[in-house]
Order: structure tokens, then C-alpha cells, then sequence
């Protein structure tokens, strides 16, 4: 299998549509000051294994110029294997969203995570409503129930909060979906070490892509600038997982983790400029992965498992890139620490 990458022009032409769709488009607005949804059978202070990963882009398998089926296929086999008590998905599930041809492709080809009854919380990618918005919603409504016709929306897994945002829709100062996250920062649980905000585009990126196509763009600039306001008065852990860069970065920015997983199987975007920012200085290419956080207490501990041998889809296998730990305030030595 060769590996291409993706030439930017494309890459612009959909962030000007994602704006479009953000100025135009409203879902049903979630509770505000309680979670959308909480899992039960889950005790406050419960060892909890979180896997987070994005932009696979499922489609017909005789396409490995999208997307390498038989890596994404690898990477649902292995997250099946890890039986985590939440699955946070960065967005792109589909290729082409508003098909429902698609999105049966990700039924089938994730039918492991279904026999082991995995919870998905999926964020909203551009790939998502491809297509076109009303039918790639209409599509992921269909595929995730579960989540009663949110397309933003939070859980309460634990300790832990997972915050899941849609960057089809604005979520500018003043929008309702601003108003919502504020509510929900207002209102965090006492019990919660550790919020997770799950979204497609990245709030911080690496030279590379702020240079060449704008990102992070003027809206995720925004919302990054309002956590950061937000932050000093919240008690938990703040980590923000995105996707859209088909790599794996990793940022730390005045107590907040920024971290992109894009390595789900779409087309590979190479990064030939990691600036000192990134705290990921691996030279790997392409770097399909997953991320497992342990979450015991008021620690996470964060491991990357990169596929091994891409190219060769009989040989595929998995290896260890990045490793950190990341503490919530008040327990000893609270921050991040790289291995």
C-alpha cells in the first residue's frame, strides 16, 4: 500500500464549507446545567480505561486512495481488544457522510465493538456531513441513538466528563452552543478529576499546519481563548482531543492538554516541521494510532500505540510512541509528566 499525502487546496475548500455550515445550521440544544448522558454502574473513583482516536473515514474497502481499509480495519480490531469503558472519536467516521452506504460501512466494519458493546461518543467531522448537512445528521443520528439528536453533548462516565462539540454548528461568544459549554463548565460535577473536550478541528496545531492552511482557524482561536478563561475556575483536569490533521500531536498550554488524533485510517498528512511546542518529537511516518488514557484517581496515564509496518498490511502490528501522565489539582506534584 502506498502512502500519499493530501494535497491542501481540498483541505481549505472544506474548512470555507465547515464555516458556511457553522453560520447556517442549529441542532436541539442539550440540558444545560446537568450531563446529557451518565453512565451507570460506574463508581465515583472507579479505575476507568478511555481509548480516543479519529478520522478513518469509512467507506467502500476497494478504496485505499481515501483511506487504508485494512488499517482501519486493524486499528477496530485492536480498540475491541482493549474493552474500554468509553470510546471518544474525533470525527470522520465516513468519508462521505450525508451516504448511507457509508455509514453501513462503519456498522459492519465495527461490528467487534458492537459484540463487545463498546459506548461510542463521537464528535461531528467535517467528512461527517459531506455530502450534505441535513443527511450526514440525519445519518449520524441514525447510527447513534443513544445520543437522543445531539450533535454536542456531554457524559458523566466517573470521574471523568467527556464534553463532545460540533464544529458544523458556531460556537462563537454569544452562540448556543457557547452558552451550553459555559453552562456545563459552570456546573461540573464536585466528583469530576478530569474533563475531556472532544471536537474535530484542532484548537492548537503545529506550524506546519498554522502556516499552510490557517489552523487553527479564527473560530477554534476563539473557543481555545475561552477554556483558558474558563480554566482557573475549574477543579478538574482539562484535556482537548482533536482530529482533522491526519497525525499525532501533543501540546501543554497553561495547565491544558492539546492533543490531535487523526491517525484512524484516513490518507496520512506528513509534518515536516514540529515546532518546540510539540512535546511528540517522534520522526515516524506515517502514524496511524490509537490513545489509551488509565485513569486511577486524579491520574491519567496516556499511552499512544502506533501501527507498525503500514505498508504491509500482513504484517501489521503495534508499537508504543508516546507515553505522559497527566495529574488532576490537589493530588501530589499535579501537571504532566512525558516518558
Amino acid at each position: 500500500m502506498a502512502v500519499r499525502v493530501r494535497a491542501r487546496i481540498p483541505l481549505l475548500v472544506l474548512l470555507v464549507a465547515v464555516a458556511s455550515w457553522a453560520e447556517q445550521r442549529h441542532s436541539p440544544q442539550p440540558p444545560l446545567d446537568t450531563p446529557s448522558l451518565t453512565v451507570a454502574g460506574i463508581a465515583t473513583g472507579q479505575p476507568l480505561k478511555i481509548v480516543a482516536y479519529g478520522d478513518s473515514r469509512f467507506t467502500d474497502p476497494e478504496n485505499d486512495r481515501d483511506t487504508s481499509p485494512k488499517v482501519r480495519r486493524y486499528l477496530v480490531k485492536q480498540i475491541a481488544k482493549e474493552k474500554p469503558d468509553a470510546l471518544l472519536m474525533t470525527g470522520d467516521l465516513p468519508f462521505h457522510g450525508a451516504e448511507v452506504a457509508d455509514w453501513q460501512i462503519y456498522r459492519d466494519e465495527t461490528a467487534a465493538w458492537t459484540d463487545e458493546h463498546l459506548r461510542v461518543y463521537a464528535a461531528l467531522g467535517n467528512h461527517d456531513v459531506l455530502g450534505g448537512w441535513e443527511a450526514g445528521v440525519a445519518n449520524f443520528g441514525a447510527t447513534f441513538p443513544e445520543l437522543k439528536g445531539y450533535l454536542y453533548y456531554s457524559v458523566e462516565i466517573g470521574n471523568v466528563y467527556v464534553i463532545t462539540l460540533d464544529c458544523t454548528e458556531s460556537y462563537a461568544d454569544g452562540s448556543p452552543q457557547r452558552n451550553w459549554l459555559a453552562a456545563q463548565l459552570d456546573h461540573l460535577p464536585a466528583s469530576v478529576d478530569f474533563v475531556f473536550f472532544v471536537s474535530h478541528m484542532p484548537l492548537y496545531a503545529d506550524m506546519q499546519s498554522q502556516l499552510v492552511a490557517s489552523i487553527p482557524n479564527p473560530a477554534e482561536l476563539s473557543l481555545r481563548q475561552f477554556l483558558l478563561s474558563k480554566a482557573p475556575g475549574i477543579h478538574a483536569r482539562l484535556i482537548v482531543i482533536n482530529g482533522h490533521l491526519h497525525n499525532y500531536e501533543r501540546f501543554e498550554s497553561k495547565g491544558i492538554s492539546y492533543i490531535v488524533s487523526g491517525g484512524g485510517g484516513a490518507i496520512p498528512y506528513r509534518i515536516l516541521v514540529r515546532g518546540a511546542e510539540d512535546l511528540y518529537k517522534g520522526e515516524t511516518f506515517p502514524n496511524y494510532h490509537y490513545l489509551v488514557f488509565m485513569i486511577r484517581g486524579k491520574t491519567a496515564e496516556a499511552t499512544m500505540y502506533r501501527v507498525t509496518n503500514p505498508a504491509r498490511p500482513s504484517k501489521l502490528g503495534l508499537e508504543v510512541k508516546d507515553k505522559f501522565t497527566l495529574t488532576a489539582p490537589g493530588s501530589p506534584g499535579s501537571g504532566n509528566r512525558a516518558q
